[in-house]
């Protein structure tokens, strides 16, 4: 009887934030329709009209991008969640950058185009997947799993091939585009620098509880919902897009 208690207790502290986040979610995805595929209607202007090197503003909307990025933001979020030393913090988002730049520069200066509705599916299920790794999820079905190195690295090249496609969409002008675009993804590095600051602090926060281990598991319950709410909002936009 005292387990089932505890059982429901866990439960209800884990569903009813679901709950709030998924509300949240939601509010920010109809937000979102003002924009293209996340990129504001001002900024779809500069980036239309621009001609020749702009390295600052280019800087400044590829960090904006990342800072404003619910989608990245949540991923990086799970990636550091169970990481506790400054070192280990450092190889992932490394791994994390590394992928996102090869893909978000290479996919616009060799015009790699894919459907962002489809990369953003996948994008989405980069959040549920990291979540439900933290949870054990994997080791608890499978008695070997892709390295979580390796998974970082190849969802970091999935999260700019986003970025690349989006970029291609507007049009960007061909005068200066080399310089632009390494001007935008040090932006994007630099704004995930910033984000990644906030997160560690809120971490440490949230780390300092002698409830941690009953929070992780509702964070990342959190997180994987917010994953699979992210899938099933650019997934119906894939379909609305195709006329499915």
């Amino acid at each position: 009887m005292k387990d089932t208690i505890e059982k429901f207790t866990m439960l209800k502290i884990t569903v009813q934030p679901c709950l709030l986040l998924i509300i949240a979610l939601l509010l920010v995805l109809i937000a979102d329709t003002a924009m293209a595929h996340n990129v504001a209607h001002a900024d779809q202007s500069f980036l239309t009209e621009n001609s020749g090197v702009s390295i600052i503003p280019f800087m400044y909307l590829g960090a904006k991008h990342m800072v404003t990025g619910y989608d990245h933001l949540l991923y990086l979020a799970g990636v550091i969640f169970f990481l506790f030393r400054i070192r280990d913090v450092a190889v992932f988002v490394s791994l994390f950058a590394l992928g996102h730049s090869i893909t978000l520069l290479t996919g616009v200066l060799a015009g790699w185009h894919v459907s962002p509705y489809l990369v953003d599916t996948v994008i989405g299920l980069s959040v549920s997947y990291k979540a439900f790794e933290n949870l054990g999820g994997f080791k608890h079905l499978f008695s070997s799993w892709l390295d979580t190195r390796a998974a970082v690295f190849i969802f970091g090249l999935v999260h700019g091939l986003g970025l690349s496609t989006k970029l291609q969409d507007l049009e960007i002008a061909k005068d200066g585009l080399v310089t632009n675009i390494l001007a935008f993804n040090v932006g994007v590095e630099l704004g995930q620098l910033v984000a990644l600051t906030f997160l560690l602090l809120a971490f440490s926060v949230l780390r300092e509880s002698t409830q941690f281990r009953r929070h992780a598991v509702s964070v990342n319950v959190l997180l994987m919902a917010a994953g699979f709410t992210l899938m099933a909002y650019q997934f119906t936009g894939y379909l609305i897009s195709t006329g499915s």
